[in-house]
This record gives C-alpha cells, structure tokens and sequence, in this order.
C-alpha cells in the first residue's frame, strides 16, 4: 500500500497531446474513480501509472519511489482488465497463482494466498473450472483474484465492469466496494460510467480533454460543480442548462431567461453573485430542484406543458420545453400529469447553479 503522485504529467502522440499535464496526490488506502467521455485522457494515465505507455514529461511516484523508469512488473501494482485478460487453458486456480509462480514463492505460500484470495470473493467452488465454464461475473470475480494475491502496492481497474450487463454491474460495484472495505489498498478506477464513479469513489476525478477538470469526493461534485461540464457530465438525469442574464434589481438580483422570464435569486445567494449582476450566465438546475408548486421561500414558479412522461418507480421525470431548451424535472409519482397537460411548477433556486456564459465556469467560488 502506498501514496501515489502525479506531477505535471504529460503524454504526446507527436503533436497530439492526450495528457497535457496533470498534478494529483492519491492519498494511502484511498479509492479514486478517474471519469469523463471517451478520449479525454483517463485510460491514458492508467496506463502510464501501470508503466504501459512512457510519459512525454513528469514524474509518477509511488510509495516515494519516482518510477518513470520502472517496467510495469517493478512498480508493484496489480491491474484489472476490461476484458479480464485469462488464460482460457488454465484452470481459475492456476490463472491466479501465475503471476505468484513466476515471482518463485514457495508451494505453501501460493496455495495460502489462492484460498484467502478465493473465501474473500467467494469463488472457492470455481477454482477447478476454465474460464470458458464461467460466467462474466464470475470471470470478473477471477481477475480480482489474481490481482488480490499480489498483495500490490495500488490496484488499478480499466473500466471492470463494461461487458457486464446492468443488473451484474450493479452487484460487482458493490463486490469492489467490499473488496476495498476488507483490503483497503490504494486504487485507481477508471471509467466512463458517472453512475460507477459516484456509487463507488472515495474521490472522483473528472477528466476534459487531456486535462482534470475538477476532482472531490462525490457529493462535493455534484452540488458544486466547477464548471458546467462537470454539472452536466455527473448527475442522471443530466442537469438542466437554461441560456440567462444575471440582472441587478431594486431589491435584489434575478436571473432573466432567453424568453423575457424572470426568476428571483434567494436572499441566501445574493451576496455570492452580486458582483456578477448583468453578465450572461447559464442556469444550471438538476431536475430534484424542479417540483410540483409549493410555496416556498426561495421558489420560483413557473408552468409547463408537459411533452413525455417517464415512470420510474420512486420518481416520475417529466420532460418539456422552457426558453428554447429542453427539460426534465423529477416530482412525486402520485403527481405525475400526463403528456399535453400543464403542470405548475416550483423551482428551487436555493439549489441553482450559475455558470459563466463564456469559459463555462461556476460563479459559486
């Protein structure tokens, strides 16, 4: 177990740079989730901690051990693939003394690691079986194995759980969030899924174009976004982004929509966005702050003409169109109206987000 750094890393494919220097400290024992679209870099810096790509320029240190130069076998880290990587000639109890065989430890000392590795994941029935006699989550399960008896320094996971389908994905982010409860070692996880990153993270790092956008445990990203892209890439629904103007008003600030719309700012928030009166913003709010009208302080009220109705058991989002931009609001299933009816609504500006119109930025310091 070990700290991990990463120090103004960068990663150049001749002029194309898929990681344009990144800085970030991975405390002992802590489970950071790396997430963000496809080619914006976080498998790219997996695979350079694992030694699998060079780095163009910075420093990679693990357990204070600069280790630029070190092949991936001498970093002492274990990784998990995404298409779990098993010979399919082997046997589950030979795939995961392999790596243990090849490192010459003694007869005893295998077997004891395979059975702890097995009862910690429940799969000593599997141990005799081949992969192909196995299920993927079950092959999952194997691949973990085999990494757990290493006994690494860091774990690292390249997006684990995506030829799993939904409900198995569910009950193998709960398995690993077990597995590092029991064996709390330091991990890396990568992944394109917000949803994984959310549920598993100790902190979640969300990546842009080669480059951290904001990185904080979970609920730190999700009510308060650095910028609108982290607002709208962590959250399901998305958040809702509305096009506005911060306007100064005798007795307070408001925020003007595209179609002539005002919606009051809370008292709460006047001193945050006072100095920001009269420049053009988007209006970020997450469908939970949009409900069946009640009054409130800090409500806004608004009407829409709902468009499409989505049942989903504890919640029904409702979907329909304000100012020239399309949104969802999540309300009671027992309120829930039906597609062309009107439905009055609250808006919670107490939960709102305001962005700069221009660099996407949040205006919440």
């Amino acid at each position: 177990m070990a700290r991990l750094e990463l120090r103004d890393v960068v990663k150049s494919y001749g002029i194309y740079e898929a990681v344009r220097g990144i800085d970030l400290e991975i405390e002992d024992k802590e489970f950071v989730v790396f997430v963000g679209p496809s080619g914006c870099g976080k498998s790219t810096t997996l695979r350079m901690i694992a030694g699998l790509e060079h780095i163009t320029a910075g420093e990679i240190v693990i357990g204070g051990q600069v280790v630029n130069r070190l092949g991936p076998g001498k970093r002492d880290i274990a990784m998990v693939f995404q298409n779990y990587a098993l010979y399919p000639h082997m046997s589950v109890r030979e795939n995961i003394s392999f790596c243990l065989e090849q490192q010459r430890l003694s007869k005893s000392e295998i077997a004891s690691r395979i059975v702890r590795a097995a009862e910690t994941l429940h799969i000593e029935e599997l141990l005799d079986r081949r992969p192909g006699q196995l299920s993927g989550g079950q092959r999952q399960r194997v691949a973990m194995g085999r990494a757990i008896v290493r006994n690494p320094k860091v774990f690292l996971f390249d997006e684990p759980l995506s030829n799993l389908d939904a409900k198995l994905r569910v009950q193998m982010r709960t398995e690993i969030k077990r597995l590092h409860q029991i064996l709390p070692t330091t991990t890396v996880y990568v992944t394109h899924d917000q949803v994984e990153a959310m549920t598993m993270a100790d902190r979640v790092v969300v990546m842009k174009d080669g480059l951290i956008e904001q990185a904080g445990p979970p609920q730190v990203l999700y009510h308060r976004p650095a910028s609108r892209f982290v607002a709208g890439f962590i959250g399901s629904p998305a958040m809702n982004f509305l096009d506005a103007r911060l306007e100064a008003e005798a007795d307070g600030l408001s925020v003007r929509l595209a179609d002539g719309r005002s919606l009051p700012v809370p008292p709460g928030r006047l001193c945050a966005y006072a100095s920001h009166a009269g420049r053009a913003v988007t209006l970020g709010l997450r469908p939970e702050a949009l409900s069946v009208r009640q009054d409130r302080l800090g409500f806004a009220k608004l009407d829409a003409d709902v468009e499409l109705v989505e049942p989903l058991g504890p919640a029904t989002m409702i979907y329909f169109t304000l100012a020239g931009a399309a949104l969802c609001a999540s309300i009671d299933p027992e309120a829930a109206p039906k597609a062309g009816q009107s439905l009055p609504l609250s808006v919670n500006m107490n939960q709102m987000h305001l962005f700069d119109a221009d660099t996407g930025l949040s205006l919440l310091k």
